[in-house]
This record gives C-alpha cells, sequence and structure tokens, in this order.
C-alpha cells in the first residue's frame, strides 16, 4: 500500500457545496492551498489561506479566464513522478512544485444546457482547463489525488485522517476512475449537444463517433434473475420518470420494477390529464389494461377489468395526482409499485399501511411527443434509434372499407393503437369505452395474439358475470399490417366492429375484402408500431 502525502493542494470548483469545510480541514492539516477565481475569493472570504494560481505561474489569467491553469508550472506539478532522477530535476530546474491533491468540478455544461441557454452562453460553459488537469491528475494517481466530485471530500478526509496526512493507492485509483468517467460523461454532453445542434440546422447523417454516459442512481441487488448483477443510471435526460422520481415508501425498486414502471409511465403519459383520467396496469413490460375515465378511480377500474388476474401483483401508472379515492380501490388488491405525477395526503395516508407497495412520485409526465434516442446493446455494439412518437389523429386514417366507422368507433380505435404501440410485437388490441377488452402481445404470429387477447376477454366476462365479452363492439388495433385476412377474421369472431391497422401488405386488397364481407370499418394509418 503506497501512501502519499498531501502538502499541496489547488482547488477550483464551480459547485461549492462544502467547499469551505473541506478547505478549512485542508488547512487545519497543514496543506498549502492554491486556488483560482471565485473559489479564491470565496476561501479567502471565508478566511482560508489561499495563493493565487497566477502568482505562481507568474502570468495573469486573460481571455476572460479561458487561459489560467493551463501552464507548465500546474502541469508539471500534476503529472511529475517525484522518483524520477529526469523529472525531479526538471521540476528543480523550472521551479515547478508537485501539487498532490486536485480538486475540480467543472463548468456547469449540462446545466446550461438543461435551462435553455442560447448557443454563444453553453460554449462558453465548456470547461478546458479543468478536463485538462483532471486528465493529468488522473494519469498521474499514483502520485496524486484528484477529486470531481464533492461526495468525496469525505472520502479523502477520512484517507488522511487515518494515514496521518496521506491517501492510499486503492484511494487514488478509485478516484481517478470517478475523475477519467467523469470527463468522458461531460465531453459526451458536449458532442450530443453539438450533435443536436447539426441537426436542427439540417445535419441528416448520424455521428460518426456517438457516446452516452450515466450516473449511478441505485445498486440493485440483481437484474432480471438472481444471478445477474445489475445497477441503475440516470442520463442526466430532462424527462419525468422513474429517474426523476422520489419514492414515498416501500421496498428497494429491482430491476424488472424500474422496467415495468418506466413501461406504464411512458404508456400513461399518451393521454392528456386535461381531457381525461388514465390508468395503466403493467405486467411484465406489457400493459394488462388501460382506460380512460371520469376519475382517476373510474379509470383504474375499467383498466383493472380487461384483465384483473394478471393485474395482480402489477405496476399501476396514472396522468394525474393519485387521490384517496384511487388509493382505496388499489389497497383492495397486491400491488408493486404505482407512479403518477403526485399524490394526495389521503393517498399517502391510505397506502403507507400497504408496507411492501412502492410509490413512486415522477413530479411530472413525459412528453409523449419530445425528441430523444433509445438505446439497446447488441454483440459489440448499440442499437440507437429515435423514440416513437409517432401519434395519430383522425385526419390521418385512411378510410379503406365500404363501411364507414362512427364517431366512436374511431375514438376507440385511435385509443387501442396508441395503446398497441406500447405492447410486444406482434399484438392485437381491442378497446371499447376508452378502456381496453383484450390484449395480446409478443406473440410469433398475430393471429395467435388476435386469439389470446380474445381468450383473455371472455375469461374477464366469465368472471365477472358479463353476459358477453367486451370484445363484443369493440374497436381492434393491430401494431403492424395483417399479412393475410386470417387475423382479421379472427378480430371479426370475437366481436370487433372495427379495425385501425397499418395497411401496406401485399394482401391488403384481400384482406379489405375480407372486412367488407364481415361488415367491418377499416382505417389504414401508413405509421406501424413496432415494439420489441
Amino acid at each position: 500500500m503506497t501512501l502519499r502525502p498531501i502538502r499541496r493542494a489547488l482547488i477550483s470548483v464551480s459547485d461549492k457545496t462544502g467547499l469551505i469545510e473541506f478547505a478549512r480541514a485542508l488547512a487545519d492539516a497543514k496543506v498549502d492551498i492554491l486556488s483560482t477565481g471565485g473559489t479564491a475569493k470565496s476561501l479567502r472570504d471565508a478566511g482560508v489561506p489561499v495563493t493565487d494560481v497566477s502568482d505562481v505561474t507568474g502570468f495573469p489569467e486573460i481571455m476572460d479566464g479561458r487561459v489560467k491553469t493551463l501552464h507548465p508550472k500546474v502541469h508539471g506539478g500534476l503529472l511529475a513522478l517525484r522518483d524520477k532522477p529526469d523529472h525531479a530535476e526538471a521540476m528543480t530546474k523550472h521551479g515547478i512544485e508537485g501539487i498532490d491533491l486536485l480538486v475540480v468540478n467543472l463548468y456547469p455544461f449540462e446545466a446550461t444546457v438543461a435551462r435553455g441557454a442560447d448557443f454563444d452562453e453553453t460554449v462558453e460553459n465548456i470547461d478546458i482547463g479543468g478536463p485538462a488537469m483532471i486528465r493529468a491528475a488522473s494519469k498521474n494517481h499514483d502520485w496524486v489525488t484528484v477529486v470531481v466530485d464533492t461526495e468525496d471530500y469525505a472520502l479523502v478526509l477520512a484517507e488522511m485522517n487515518a494515514n496521518k496526512g496521506a491517501t492510499t493507492a486503492a484511494a487514488r485509483k478509485k478516484l481517478a476512475q470517478i475523475a477519467y468517467a467523469r470527463t468522458a460523461a461531460y465531453d459526451t454532453a458536449v458532442s450530443t449537444w453539438l450533435a443536436g445542434e447539426l441537426a436542427r440546422e439540417g445535419e441528416a447523417e448520424p455521428p460518426r463517433r456517438a457516446s452516452f454516459s450515466g450516473h449511478l442512481r441505485q445498486k440493485l441487488r440483481y437484474g432480471e434473475n438472481p444471478h445477474q448483477s445489475a445497477a441503475f443510471y440516470a442520463t442526466g435526460e430532462k424527462r419525468f420518470g422513474v429517474a426523476s422520481a422520489t419514492q414515498l415508501q416501500g421496498k428497494e425498486l429491482s430491476y424488472n420494477n424500474i422496467n415495468d414502471t418506466d413501461a406504464a409511465y411512458e404508456l400513461v403519459a399518451e393521454f392528456d390529464p386535461n381531457a381525461s383520467a388514465a390508468c395503466a396496469i403493467i405486467k411484465h413490460a406489457n400493459p394488462c389494461g388501460v382506460a380512460l375515465g371520469s376519475s382517476l378511480s373510474d379509470a383504474y377500474k375499467k383498466a383493472l377489468a380487461c384483465d384483473p388476474v394478471s393485474a395482480f401483483g402489477g405496476v399501476l401508472a396514472f396522468n394525474k395526482t393519485l387521490d384517496g379515492a384511487t388509493a382505496e380501490e388499489i389497497s383492495k388488491i397486491f400491488t408493486e409499485v404505482i407512479i403518477a405525477p403526485d399524490a394526495d395526503e389521503d393517498a399517502r395516508r391510505i397506502l403507507a399501511g400497504k408496507k411492501n407497495l412502492r410509490l413512486l412520485i415522477a413530479g411530472g409526465l413525459p412528453d409523449a411527443n419530445a425528441a430523444g434516442l433509445t438505446l439497446r446493446s447488441v454483440a459489440g455494439g448499440l442499437l440507437v434509434q429515435t423514440r416513437d412518437a409517432g401519434r395519430l389523429t383522425k385526419a390521418d386514417l385512411k378510410i379503406v372499407t365500404r363501411r364507414k366507422p362512427s364517431d366512436s368507433e374511431i375514438t376507440d380505435m385511435l385509443f387501442a393503437f396508441t395503446v398497441a404501440k406500447h405492447v410486444k410485437s406482434n399484438t392485437i388490441v381491442y378497446a371499447k369505452g376508452g378502456a381496453t377488452a383484450g390484449i395480446g402481445a409478443g406473440q410469433m404470429s398475430r393471429v395467435d395474439s388476435a386469439r389470446i387477447a380474445a381468450q383473455k376477454a371472455r375469461e374477464s366476462a366469465e368472471a365477472a358475470g358479463w353476459s358477453e365479452p367486451m370484445t363484443k363492439g369493440s374497436s381492434a388495433a393491430s401494431d403492424a399490417f395483417f399479412p393475410f385476412p386470417d387475423g382479421l377474421l379472427v378480430v371479426a369472431e370475437a366481436g370487433a366492429t372495427s379495425v385501425i391497422q397499418p395497411g401496406g401488405s401485399i394482401k391488403d386488397d384481400d384482406v379489405i375484402k375480407a372486412a367488407d364481407e364481415a361488415g367491418l370499418a377499416m382505417v389504414f394509418t401508413g405509421v406501424r408500431h413496432f415494439r420489441h
């Protein structure tokens, strides 16, 4: 274990959280502190002894502070191998003193982008000297301790207290990894922003190189299965959801909980809370019930009626503030997770008695129309695509059958097609009265999806004591075209009276003919919603 004493530190930070307390502790340990600009002023105002970097370099800060630490007396002090004779000779010859501790957090570039600053201001918040120093100190972590996160101040002080003012090799290596990850994430943010600027200016080609970064949000107990390790990283994307949510109660979220909750919240965000309350019930990343209602309680009951058996132990998402009446209904069966923009005091009180239930407050709804990227790993690479933000209105529909759909059928078709967008392909969704009547997900054959959805509807009707399943008089949606009439005929047998599908099959004419013979109204969208 190689111990390296900290005698001289350079501190230059934008985020001054905990700065004064940390610097005072260093000063009490007889550490000489160098600093720049606003950091030096903050330390001096707090009575902490500090030396300006310009006094060490003999060169003033110039160009509005763009150039201040890019100097051999700084980088030599960070990069020198103190036990190598020619390095030691160069230090003596050029008056370079070693820097044992570097504390730098970077200009707030990500925050500047997030608040919508203009191009010039954003460029000025790209840090140059900071990353250069961090990389130098990290490369030389055998000699230099580097800190880029305020939460690591305590680690450094604990190391110094335990080792008579020194740090261990293990701690320096860990801090160097954190530092390199920070500069990588920073450069990722800059390159991603520039790619977005180019795209807005008409650049259609994907960037030659792309990088992605994340900050550890939660270390998970395991992944999809207990033998898999896992963690949850936040990317910094400004989008309401699991990453933005505050967990009010319940056990720690699992990998599958997070995946299902994200699926549920993205689905329910499709529905404008100013137009209607909405509820989505998710099981294994697929909806087993979705509904609109006059209230959240109404929407929940209608969603639950679609498949109450599968809903047991599911994940619930709502598009409005969760209220006490809805919480009372939810309490009647076991639920794993609830996510909503907020929850009122009655809902929080009622659900507090469900110790294993996780209640998440997201703070808002994700924008279903917003641009963004989705990523999926493959062997040796990443698949990257824009988010499926395709949405339809009545004006987008092409009626292809002799019978025209009624207004209520069009409303239910659009609802069903929206839900189908969030169901694993191949999928068929039946809907009636603003609620799903049956959902068939993830089958290799679209015919099987149609049959499974109809069977689910029959089972729910029998359990509820209804005279007929909800698929009677429903509207059916298919996420992709019917390649043959067989799937359409199953839909008709289930009792659907109208169908919405993308169209585009070489057998479209045969499918349209079958719809006409069955008395169905059918519309084409020209939009496909595969989800794998």
